[in-house]
C-alpha cells in the first residue's frame, strides 16, 4: 500500500506534463503534489484509491 512520501502514478497526467505526485499528508483525505509543477490537489481517500495507478517509489524510512 502506499505512505507519506511515495511517488505515484495518476490514471491520468497532470496538464503540466507530468504524472509524478508525491503524497504530501495522509487522513480521510489525501494531499497529493505534482512533481513537475508543485500544484498540490487534495481528494478523499475513496477518490484516491479510485484513481492511483501504481506506486513509483517507496518513500525511505
Amino acid at each position: 500500500m502506499y505512505d507519506l512520501n511515495d511517488l505515484v502514478e495518476m490514471k491520468k497526467p497532470h496538464p503540466c506534463g507530468t504524472n509524478r505526485w508525491q503524497i504530501i499528508r495522509m487522513g480521510a483525505d489525501i494531499k497529493i503534489q505534482c512533481t513537475g509543477c508543485g500544484h498540490i490537489v487534495m481528494m478523499p481517500r475513496r477518490e484516491f484509491d479510485h484513481k492511483l495507478k501504481k506506486i513509483l517509489e517507496k518513500a525511505e524510512k
